[in-house]
């Protein structure tokens, strides 16, 4: 028989190379042999990611956001961001011959005469809210799972700004059509800055061109929602990821995973397929919602009118709570050489919210303070065993609920027929002893949950089977848990208390943080306190041997029906000789 050896290499000489290379290939060995692209991306498309289904949550918000982008650009096409007055003349009959702001007028465009506009329209509303209130869990799973840590408090800090600006960006794009309820937005916002000591009319004139609506407002706000905040939005998402690629995801403790590796499957070919697929859920869900769910109905509405408001106006959700501070807020003014300074306003509409977001950026700096902790974390941690970080942003998230109640405390009042005067000054209490209980209730919840985890490591878990001593005694049975459980239990580090050093050093000189060394040591104290320490080896190997004693004496007993108890289950399916008693987890 004969061989071709046509083909066969005659020099080890470089690589192997194909006869006619395909067009396809010879692009990427150009661009590789010019940019370095394939060297560059080979490391990184093999980079392994842990799996978990609460990691989705971050994509939720990512793949919402490409959707927002998508159907903005849609949006873009056709509306137009005038204040020029214009008489309506299209579909929706009923405000045929009215006169509007142009941008209304294109926005109902859109909606009854642009085919597929209306869906659009909807898509990018409810993407909106999908967006901010993914961030939102996204961050606070992120939070209460210690995923904030080092090295991560810089990837905190743009998560958080993500959602301040996420914020913003909802807030111009829904006052963008001009109706009726947006225009009352905007005259809020104008109001609002006017609240600001000194230089409030100054930014109202500067905002507005003039004096209230004047013909700027909305020009103005369709370039910071489709440009100046969308291109700041892109810039933290980019920094937010080369971040999560640089310091590697965090993962779940369990066997075989440390601070030094990451178990998981590579991003190519396993996530990206993933991702694919859970970007296309996404975009099919917002599309389902907007195709059968209305929202932001502006026909409505009407086109904005100064004398008129809608009652029980809301703004969207996620503006619910500086609403609701400033409904609650005592009427408190005064006035001072010529100028009034209207704190009923400005407290919980500028102080307020800047201040809840600069406590929300600080929180892994001020943990890191109070601990000591400076050391690099890559495995998440349960709740529970961080008790009063649990505990405070348990507290934060009360506050933050009260205050959007109270953000629709006229429509509670008409619904349940109570006092709206009644409901204030519930909501006036309510929203500094709420999230003190909460507090408290958390941190004791954690804490219990970790005297049962101990319980469960010492003595195994409850398997409901009452076992009767021969002293008559009743006892229940316990089986261990699996070594994989335990593992998971164990996979984490004592609490240690900051311990302050001395206030000078050998020549008398007092040591820099030495003034603020015995606040941090109480504050240390106080939130480790009560805090229930995992077993130590000893007290392991000692629960071990003696839940092996007691599975000695229960051993005679075992294999036989108890009378009068073989039904306790409700299933009739009581352990016999035939069917064993329950194994581990």
């Amino acid at each position: 028989m004969s061989i071709d050896t046509s083909k066969v290499a005659t020099s080890n000489k470089g690589a192997a190379t194909p006869d006619k290379p395909n067009k396809v290939g010879a692009v990427a060995s150009w661009a590789d042999e010019r940019l370095g692209l394939g060297t560059a991306m080979k490391k990184q498309i093999r980079k392994v990611f842990p799996d978990h289904w609460s990691f989705m949550l971050g994509e939720v918000a990512l793949w919402s956001f490409i959707v927002l982008l998508l159907t903005g650009v849609f949006l873009t096409l056709w509306f137009h961001p005038s204040m020029a007055e214009v008489t309506y003349d299209g579909s929706y009959s009923r405000l045929r011959g009215v006169e509007m702001s142009d941008a209304m007028a294109s926005t109902l465009h859109i909606s009854f005469d642009v085919r597929g506009g209306l869906l659009m329209r909807q898509m990018h509303h409810w993407a909106a809210m999908i967006f901010i209130a993914a961030m939102m869990i996204h961050l606070l799973r992120v939070y209460f799972t210690g995923a904030f840590r080092k090295p991560r408090e810089l990837n905190w800090v743009i998560g958080s700004l993500l959602l301040l600006l996420g914020t913003l960006e909802g807030f111009t794009g829904y006052s963008l059509p001009d109706d009726l309820l947006s225009g009352t937005g905007i005259r809020a916002a104008d109001g609002f800055m006017k609240s600001m000591p000194l230089v409030g009319t100054y930014m109202s004139f500067l905002l507005f061109g003039g004096e209230f609506p004047g013909d700027s407002i909305i020009p103005r706000l369709y370039t910071v929602h489709v440009l100046l905040i969308p291109g700041i939005l892109l810039a933290l998402i980019g920094a937010h990821m080369l971040l999560l690629v640089f310091h590697k995801h965090t993962q779940w403790p369990g066997p075989g995973r440390t601070e030094e590796n990451v178990v998981g499957f590579p991003l190519m070919p396993v996530y990206m397929a993933k991702a694919g697929g859970f970007f296309f859920i996404v975009f099919g869900v917002t599309a389902l919602m907007g195709g059968l769910l209305g929202i932001n109905p502006i026909w409505k509405y009407g086109p904005y009118d100064p004398t008129k408001v809608t009652a029980g106006s809301q703004p969207d959700w996620y503006m619910g709570w500086p609403d609701g501070a400033l409904r609650i807020m005592p009427g408190w003014e005064f006035h001072f050489w010529g100028h009034t300074f209207a704190f009923n306003v400005f407290l919980p509409i500028i102080v307020l919210p800047g201040l809840m977001f600069t406590i929300l950026m600080l929180l892994p700096f001020l943990e890191s303070w109070i601990t000591g902790d400076k050391r690099e974390h890559h495995l998440l941690e349960r709740p529970r065993n961080a008790p009063t970080r649990t505990a405070l942003m348990v507290s934060l998230m009360t506050f933050y609920g009260l205050l959007w109640a109270a953000g629709g405390n006229d429509i509670i009042a008409i619904k349940f027929g109570m006092s709206i005067n009644a409901i204030t000054h519930f909501m006036r209490v309510a929203v500094f002893v709420g999230p003190a209980i909460a507090f408290f209730i958390a941190r004791r919840w954690c804490i219990s949950l970790q005297r049962h985890d101990e319980e469960t490591l010492l003595h195994g878990y409850e398997t409901g089977i009452i076992m009767r001593s021969p002293e008559g005694g009743y006892s229940e049975k316990h089986l261990p848990i699996s070594e994989s459980r335990a593992y998971t239990l164990t996979a984490r580090d004592r609490d240690e208390v900051y311990v302050p050093g001395e206030e000078t050093d050998q020549n008398g000189i007092p040591t820099p943080g030495g003034r603020l060394a015995g606040l941090r040591a109480k504050l240390s104290t106080l939130w480790y306190a009560d805090n229930i320490q995992k077993p130590t080896a000893a007290e392991l190997e000692e629960a071990h041997h003696h839940a092996e004693h007691e599975h000695a004496l229960q051993a005679a007993g075992e294999g036989y029906p108890a009378d009068g108890h073989q039904f306790d289950d409700f299933g009739g399916t009581h352990e016999t000789s035939e069917q064993p008693l329950r194994g581990g987890h």
